[in-house]
């Protein structure tokens, strides 16, 4: 078998045929035989055989796996674009099915590589999600803690399509707004904690660090814990604080009062009383306008007990003292109600009650402090019928000044003030007419106030029924004297008249005889003009004073001389008669 080969003289190399004939010019040299030569020539041609099937077998190795690398890029190309939700291969890269298969891998790669980037962003963007949202939930949970850090969460690379990634960030944007919900919730409970604790004058950190140690404010907003557990204690917390801002008013507000009182009983000064303004002023004050820090802290309520507690032992050393003052205030009242009342026996027991062994201050106070109160509601209850008396009163006194200057017989004269006298009369003769009405609407109401307490109304300690009756029957007889006078002045008249007939001229008139008065209760009970005095007489008998704090006259006005000007009557008279 001959091997054409020759030297190419353009490449300057040693070709096969060269080498061949080489080699037949040293078998002719050494003389080998033709069959020698030919056994060499096949095996050397056998070896070459043996060469190109290595490289043909090799290059078809190489094909096959440059067919399978573009059938596993065309594989992986269709994974990805699924995997990302992506288009369809044919829409994504050319068609290039018909080149050659590294134009084909080529032709492939660059998208491969470009799918391949844009996986792993989007498994980045899931993971960062994923990572976010398994942190809010343990924080939410209280799984975990505010600063920890968890592990980046596994990613399912089967879906890495913007479908799901959307719904991850949805979910991620709904726990967001919840622990930016829950977040802005513990600001409000903390900021609530922090007004109970300086009004309650607490501790704010070192009670709010015991729900969490993430409450303090050194830590940021976003650092703070938002666990549902955070939240229930921290709610908690402050309905206690609450609680306990509600007791600690109610203490101070009774302390309060306490030391009002006592110091009216004692008629502290200004200057102790400033000392406690701190108390006093959140006397009357609702839970939620005390806000002032410290005011209900436990130093101030400790503070206010023990003064409570020394003006406590101070006032029993005054009892005596105050309890008077307590019997004053209760004979004030009576005697603006013009209730009669043994005050020395009521004294005389205040002295025993204090000099016996089983003398209680507090009870003492509190049984004069009862009294007090029933005499104030006894004092209501009689304030209607008093009025009506007192404008009886009135009524009457004017009747009796009108009576005074009827018999005047320079009441027309023209005398400096008698224009006065004239308004007043007028007005005296209309609340004189009202007379009648005033007493008979106060015999009713007296019944019915009588009826309703199941006792008798007394004035000053005479029975008003009585002094009402009285009056009528002293007015029904000066009615009958005037009746009587009128007619003896008729007759009078008639008799001049006559003595004019006989002895022609006219008789100096008989000075006609004054009218008879009314009599009044003086000291022993009559009556002056009609005025019902009858409480003076009690008065001066029981030792009660004539005159009552409210500026009531117990006194009877005395008659009016000539001409007399009286304007403060002019202007009580006006007063009744628009009554």
């Amino acid at each position: 078998m001959g091997v054409a080969g020759h030297n190419d003289p353009l490449l300057g190399e040693t070709t096969c045929g060269s080498l061949l004939q080489e080699l037949q010019l040293i078998w002719d040299e050494v003389g080998e035989s033709d069959d020698d030569r030919d056994k060499m020539l096949l095996q050397l041609e056998q070896e070459c055989l043996d060469v190109y099937r290595r490289k043909v077998d090799q290059a078809s190795s190489s094909r096959a796996r440059l067919l399978q690398q573009l059938a596993n890029s065309k594989s992986e190309l269709t994974r990805l674009l699924s995997s990302l939700g992506e288009l369809s291969i044919s829409g994504v890269i050319p068609d290039k099915t018909t080149g050659t298969i590294k134009e084909q891998l080529a032709a492939t790669s660059p998208f491969l590589e470009q799918l391949c980037r844009k996986r792993e962003k989007r498994v980045k963007e899931f993971a960062d999600v994923q990572l976010q949202i398994q942190t809010i939930r343990g924080e939410i949970a209280g799984t975990l803690q505010v600063g920890d850090h968890l592990e980046m969460p596994h990613v399912n690379e089967d879906d890495l399509s913007m479908k799901r990634l959307n719904e991850f960030l949805f979910e991620l944007q709904a726990l967001q707004k919840e622990k930016s919900d829950r977040l802005h919730k513990i600001l409000d409970f903390v900021s609530s904690v922090h007004d109970l604790c300086s009004v309650l004058g607490m501790d704010f950190l070192a009670t709010v660090t015991e729900v969490h140690p993430s409450l303090n404010d050194s830590v940021g907003a976003h650092s703070k814990s938002v666990s549902d557990e955070t939240i229930s204690r921290l709610s908690k917390m402050v309905t206690e604080l609450k609680e306990e801002k509600v007791k600690r008013l109610g203490k101070i507000q009774a302390l309060a009062s306490q030391l009002t009182e006592l110091w009216n009983l004692m008629d502290a000064t200004v200057e102790e009383r400033q000392l406690f303004d701190h108390v006093t002023c959140n006397m009357s004050s609702t839970l939620d306008r005390v806000t002032v820090p410290g005011a209900l802290a436990l130093d101030v309520i400790e503070q206010a007990e023990l003064e409570v507690e020394r003006l406590d032992q101070l006032k029993a050393s005054r009892m005596k003292d105050i309890a008077f003052k307590r019997q004053t205030e209760l004979e004030d009242i009576y005697a603006q109600a013009h209730i009669a009342i043994d005050t020395s026996a009521a004294r005389d027991r205040i002295l025993s009650v204090i000099d016996s062994s089983m003398f209680e201050p507090s009870e003492l106070l509190a049984d004069m402090e009862n009294q007090i109160l029933k005499a104030k509601e006894e004092a209501s209850s009689r304030k209607d019928i008093l009025e009506k008396v007192d404008r009886w009163m009135l009524a009457c006194e004017e009747e009796s000044w009108l009576e005074d200057y009827s018999r005047d017989d320079n009441r027309y004269s023209a005398t400096r003030g008698a224009h006065l006298n004239l308004k007043r009369a007028e007005k005296a003769r209309v609340l004189v007419n009202k007379i009648p009405a005033i007493v008979d609407m106060l015999v009713a109401k007296t019944q019915a106030w009588e009826q309703e307490h199941n006792t008798s109304f007394t004035y000053d300690g005479v029975a008003l029924l009585a002094m009402l009756d009285e009056y009528r029957i002293l007015r029904q007889e000066k009615e009958e004297e005037k009746r009587r006078m009128r007619d003896q002045k008729k007759i009078n008249d008639q008799l001049a008249a006559e003595q004019e007939k006989l002895f022609g001229s006219k008789p100096s008139p008989a000075r006609p005889q004054s009218a008879k008065k009314m009599p009044g209760p003086r000291a022993n009970g009559g009556a002056v003009n009609g005025t019902p005095n009858r409480r003076l007489s009690v008065q001066q008998q029981n030792g009660v004073r004539s005159a009552s704090r409210d500026g009531r006259r117990e006194s009877v006005r005395p008659s009016a001389p000539v001409n007399y000007v009286a304007i403060a009557k002019d202007d009580a008279a006006s007063q009744a008669s628009s009554t």
